[in-house]
C-alpha cells in the first residue's frame, strides 16, 4: 500500500502541468528564456530567434565559432529544446503569439556540435536512478534492517563522455558514441572510522541518438561489487557470505520528452558472463521526470521532481522504487553539469551489488551533478 499512496501522490505533483495547453505555452517559454541569454550573455539586443515546437533558430552574425558552440549548448538545455539552428541570416518575424514556423535559409545547423569530443549529450542523465554514473554525495537514514547500520554515507564518482557525434546524412537526426564509467560506495557513518561497507564500480561503451523529443541509449557494460575491509572483519563471526558479484550486461533505454519538462522513458538490460553463474539475467526499468520550465529567478533555481522504477527477474520481478525531489541550480554549471540538491527515498531491493537480495528502506538528502 506505502508503494501505490507512493505513486499517487506523485501523480497529484505532476498533474498540474498535464492540463496546459502544451505546445504553444512551450514554445512562449523557449523564446522568452532564449531571448534573456542572447541578452544578457551574448549583448544580443534585436530580435534575433524564432521558435516553433521546440526547434529554435537564432540569427549568429555577429558570433564568433567559440560563442556559437557555447550558444547552443545553452541554449539546448532550456527545458522542451528539441533542436537548435544557427543561421547567418535574419530570421523571418513571427506572424502571431505562437511564434510561426521560421523561414528556411543557407547554412543552418541542426541540433548539438558534431564531431569529436563534442558539447551535451543526445540521452539526457536519469535523475533518479541510484546507478546512472555521475558525481553525487548523499546521507541516508535506512528505516529498515540495513546490512550495516542505520546512518549511511553514499558517494558516486562518474561521467558519461562522448567521443563522437555526427548526423544521419541530411537529417536532423544525430548520433554520438562515447564512454562511462561510474564508482558507487557506501560508508557506515556509526562507526568510529566510517568503514566503507560496499563500492560498486561500472565501466562501459555506449552509443545514443536523438531525433527531435525521442532519444536512445545503449550500452554494454561490465559492473562488479566489493565489500570494504572493516565490514568483512566485524562480520567474520557470525561468518557473513561474501558474494563474488561480477557480471557483463547489455543496456537499452527509449526516452521521450513530452512539453512543459516532462519525460518519460523505459527499456530493459540481460546480463552474460555472469557471476554467481545462477544470477538471473533480465531485468526492465522505466521513469517518469520532470524539470520545471519556470524557474525561481531570485536562485536561478528550478524544481526537479523524478521517480525511476526496476523490476529484476532475480527477485522475482518485485519493483524497486526509487523518487527524488529538490531544485537544480544553473548559475553553478561546471563543465555543463547543474548543480542539484535532492530529497530522495527508496523502497526495494539493495542497489549495492553485494546486497542485491535484501529488501531495504532509506530517505536521505543529496547534491548531485549532472547533465
Amino acid at each position: 500500500m506505502d508503494r501505490f499512496r507512493l505513486l499517487a501522490v506523485l501523480g497529484i505533483l505532476l498533474m498540474p502541468v498535464c492540463f496546459v495547453h502544451s505546445a504553444e505555452v512551450d514554445d512562449r517559454y523557449i523564446a522568452g528564456y532564449a531571448t534573456g541569454i542572447l541578452k544578457y550573455s551574448f549583448n544580443q539586443d534585436q530580435p534575433s530567434l524564432n521558435v516553433r515546437e521546440g526547434v529554435v533558430t537564432l540569427r549568429v552574425a555577429d558570433l564568433d565559432a567559440s560563442e556559437q558552440a557555447a550558444l547552443v549548448r545553452i541554449v539546448s538545455e532550456i527545458p522542451g529544446v528539441q533542436a537548435v539552428k544557427l543561421t547567418k541570416a535574419t530570421p523571418q518575424a513571427p506572424e502571431d503569439a505562437r511564434f510561426s514556423k521560421p523561414i528556411q535559409v543557407a547554412e543552418e545547423k541542426d541540433g548539438l556540435s558534431t564531431g569529436f569530443l563534442p558539447d551535451g549529450h543526445l540521452f539526457k542523465a536519469l535523475l533518479a536512478d541510484p546507478r546512472w554514473p555521475h558525481f553525487s554525495a548523499a546521507y541516508r537514514n535506512y528505516r529498515s534492517n540495513n546490512f550495516d547500520g542505520e546512518h549511511i554515507g553514499s558517494v558516486s564518482f562518474g561521467e558519461t563522455i562522448p567521443f563522437y557525434r555526427a548526423n544521419f546524412g541530411q537529417t536532423a537526426v544525430q548520433w554520438e558514441a562515447g564512454i562511462q564509467g561510474g564508482i558507487f560506495s557506501d560508508f557506515n557513518l556509526g562507526a568510529s572510522s566510517s568503514d566503507l561497507v560496499n563500492t560498486d564500480f561500472i565501466g562501459a561503451i555506449y552509443s545514443s541518438l536523438r531525433a527531435g523529443r525521442f532519444s536512445a541509449f545503449a550500452r554494454i557494460y561490465h559492473q562488479s561489487s566489493h565489500l570494504g575491509d572493516e565490514f568483512l572483519l566485524r562480520h567474520v563471526s557470525d561468518k557473513f557470505k561474501r558474494v563474488n558479484l561480477s557480471y557483463e550486461g547489455l543496456d537499452l533505454k527509449l526516452s521521450y520528452e513530452l512539453p512543459l519538462g516532462l519525460r518519460i522513458y523505459g527499456g530493459g538490460v540481460g546480463l552474460f558472463h555472469r557471476e554467481p553463474a545462477d544470477l538471473k539475467p533480465w531485468s526492465t526499468q522505466y521513469g517518469i521526470e520532470f524539470r520545471s520550465p519556470w524557474r525561481f529567478e531570485f536562485a536561478a533555481m528550478r524544481p526537479i521532481v523524478a521517480a525511476d522504477f526496476k523490476n529484476f527477474e532475480e527477485n522475482d520481478w518485485n519493483t524497486d522504487v526509487s523518487v527524488r525531489a529538490g531544485v537544480e541550480f544553473e548559475n553553478t554549471q561546471v563543465l555543463g553539469r547543474k548543480l542539484q540538491l535532492l530529497v530522495e527515498y527508496f523502497n526495494g531491493f539493495s542497489p549495492s551489488g553485494q546486497f542485491y537480495n535484501e529488501k531495504v528502506e532509506y530517505i536521505g538528502l543529496g547534491v548531485h551533478y549532472l547533465f
